[in-house]
């Protein structure tokens, strides 16, 4: 549960989207049922409402974002995410290598990280030539760190796990996307997104310091109504340090409609086992992460910058619980790519590796490797 009162007005701000979106949401018309034996519900297969045609013999035609039996689109998103225990351990504020076995003055064994995370999705435009999508996210991670072992004589104590476990990691942003079709097989997908990442609350709230932002840009092809794939660039952090890297998409379901992929290259990849049009099985990995802003220990005069990345091995069930409500639940292992930090030049000057770069990092931190649980509840796309 979160300790900080300030940060319960983040979640309120974006669950108020959720009126919006419900009212754009689009459903079939409900009618009284005529007085009739009862007789066994049959489950409706949504697919059928996914790129309805109309007759124009003199209209030009242009490729759907979607293909058959993809998982549900979510407008809104309220879910629960938790880490079993794991070790934790830091090193002092230095300049180190990344391969270089740093001295360790803090270590523990974290009970729980985890808290909630929220997503809402607005169509803003939705054409047959054009689709314009605005989406918002908030995660909140805390921590609960027990069996603490620190040396604070040693030179260049940082009381790392003491500000990770007081004030926790925020994030919240958003993205804009553009599906723009060129024809009947070809697209282009752009995407532009922003996010405030860090420890901070109302109080400290300095936007400029907390903001990073990534890119990508995608051409793809749309042969049919089973297969889309695309490559294209992208600007990221999901690994924690800003990196620019090539992306395939491939999304695809087989002719019998029982399995498929649904791949975005290095983030995620999926295989897709389809039971029936009401619950469906993903198994695969997501890269997740970003880059945090530690304002609590810059006040010791460095200005650092957490670099937290992960790697999720993962099964997730998706289920309809009534209507366009869906249940998710996921289960899988969370490898631990990054947890170090870089003390930012200025304060404002981000640091680029790219796959190559030799710059130092301000600390060498290290993250067991636990199971993780994520619950969630979607109202979803038709």
């Amino acid at each position: 549960m979160c300790q900080n009162p300030s940060r319960w007005l983040f979640f309120a701000a974006i669950l108020a989207l959720a009126p919006c979106l419900s009212g754009g949401a689009q459903t079939p018309d409900s009618l009284p049922p005529a007085a009739a034996p009862a007789v066994v519900e049959e489950e409706e297969d949504y697919s059928q409402y996914e790129n309805v045609q109309f007759a124009d013999a003199g209209a030009r035609r242009f490729c759907s974002p979607k293909i058959f039996d993809l998982s549900p689109q979510r407008f809104v998103s309220v879910a629960w995410d938790a880490q079993l225990g794991h070790r934790i351990g830091a090193s002092p504020l230095g300049s180190f290598e990344g391969d270089e076995r740093a001295p360790e003055i803090e270590s523990g064994r974290v009970r729980y990280a985890g808290g909630l995370r929220l997503g809402a999705n607005i169509p803003v435009v939705s054409r047959q030539n054009i689709v314009w999508q605005a989406s918002a996210n908030f995660w909140d991670i805390r921590y609960r760190i027990a069996e603490e072992r620190v040396n604070s004589e040693t030179p260049n104590y940082a009381g790392f796990l003491l500000a990770l476990e007081d004030r926790g990691l925020l994030t919240s942003g958003l993205t804009n996307t553009v599906f723009k079709p060129l024809n009947e097989h070809s697209f282009l997908i752009l995407q532009v997104g922003a996010d405030l990442s860090g420890d901070y609350t109302l109080a400290d709230f300095q936007p400029l310091r907390f903001l990073r932002y990534s890119a990508s840009a995608i051409w793809g092809r749309r042969p049919h109504d089973r297969k889309q794939w695309g490559i294209g660039v992208s600007r990221t952090y999901r690994v924690g340090e800003l990196n620019y890297v090539p992306v395939v998409m491939f999304n695809y379901t087989a002719p019998n409609r029982k399995w498929g992929t649904e791949i975005l290259f290095p983030a995620r990849a999926h295989f897709r086992r389809t039971f029936t049009p009401r619950s469906l099985l993903l198994a695969g990995y997501e890269l997740e992460g970003q880059s945090y802003r530690l304002s609590e220990i810059s006040e010791t005069g460095r200005s650092l910058e957490l670099r937290r990345g992960e790697l999720r091995a993962r099964l997730e069930y998706q289920r309809q619980l009534t209507g366009f409500i869906w249940l998710s639940a996921q289960v899988g292992w969370r490898y631990d790519w990054s947890f170090r930090a870089d003390d930012l030049d200025g304060g404002e000057r981000d640091i680029f590796r790219g796959f190559f770069g030799d710059q130092r990092y301000a600390m060498l931190n290290a993250l067991g490797n636990p199971l993780f649980f994520n619950l969630g509840v979607h109202l979803v796309s038709p």
